[in-house]
C-alpha cells in the first residue's frame, strides 16, 4: 500500500525515518545509503566491511544462505521502501548493492586485498555505468514501472519492483565475476 497520497510529498529520508522500521534500516544499509554523495558506493563499502567481519562467524555455506535469503527478502524490502518513498529506485536504497557485492565476495574469497579492491572497482563500474545488458535490465524494469505510478501498488507490483531494483546489481555482480575470471585466465596463460 502506498504510504503517501498524491497531495502529500514523499518523505525525505533521514536517520530518524530510516531507523523507524527494520525494513527501512535494511534497505538503507543500516544508514550507509544516507551518504550525501555516492550512496551506492557507501553501501558497497559497508557490504565489504560486513562481509569481512561476517567471515569470522559464518561458513561459506551459511553466507550463501544469507545472500540467497537477502536477495529474496530484498525484493520485498526494496520494493516496499521505494513504494513508501514514491520513487522507483531511490539512490539511498542500497540493500541491492550489499547482497550483490556479497555474492561477488563469496566467490572470490579468500583472496588478496588487491583482488578485493579490483572486485570493488569493477562492481562499482558495472553498477554505476550499467553497460550493455546491465543497462538493458535496468531500463526494462524502469519502463515497466512507468505505466501507473500514481496508483497504490499491489503486493505483486511491490515484489516485482524490488526484483527490478536488485536485478541490475545481480547482473553487475555477474559481470564483475566474469571479468575477474577472464583476467585470471589471461594472467595464467601469459605467465
Amino acid at each position: 500500500m502506498n504510504t503517501h497520497s498524491n497531495t502529500s510529498p514523499a518523505p525525505i529520508p533521514g536517520i530518524k525515518w530510516v531507523f523507524s522500521k527494520p525494513s527501512r534500516a535494511l534497505a538503507f544499509g543500516l544508514g550507509s545509503g544516507l551518504a550525501p554523495f555516492a550512496p551506492g558506493t557507501a553501501g558497497t563499502l559497508w557490504a565489504w566491511a560486513a562481509f569481512l567481519l561476517g567471515e569470522y562467524f559464518l561458513s561459506a555455506a551459511e553466507f550463501l544462505w544469507l545472500i540467497g535469503g537477502g536477495i529474496l527478502l530484498g525484493c520485498w524490502i526494496c520494493g516496499q521502501v521505494s513504494e513508501e518513498l514514491g520513487k522507483k529506485d531511490f539512490g539511498g536504497i542500497v540493500w541491492d548493492e550489499i547482497v550483490a557485492f556479497w555474492l561477488v565476495l563469496i566467490f572470490i574469497m579468500p583472496t588478496s586485498l588487491w583482488m578485493q579492491i579490483l572486485a570493488f572497482a569493477l562492481f562499482r563500474f558495472f553498477d554505476a555505468i550499467k553497460p550493455g545488458p546491465i543497462g538493458m535490465i535496468d531500463r526494462h524494469f524502469k519502463h515497466l514501472e512507468g505505466a501507473n505510478d500514481s496508483a497504490p501498488s499491489s503486493p505483486k507490483q511491490i515484489l516485482w519492483r524490488g526484483f527490478g531494483i536488485i536485478a541490475d546489481d545481480l547482473a553487475a555482480a555477474f559481470f564483475t565475476l566474469l571479468t575477474i575470471a577472464i583476467l585470471h585466465i589471461a594472467l595464467n596463460y601469459f605467465s
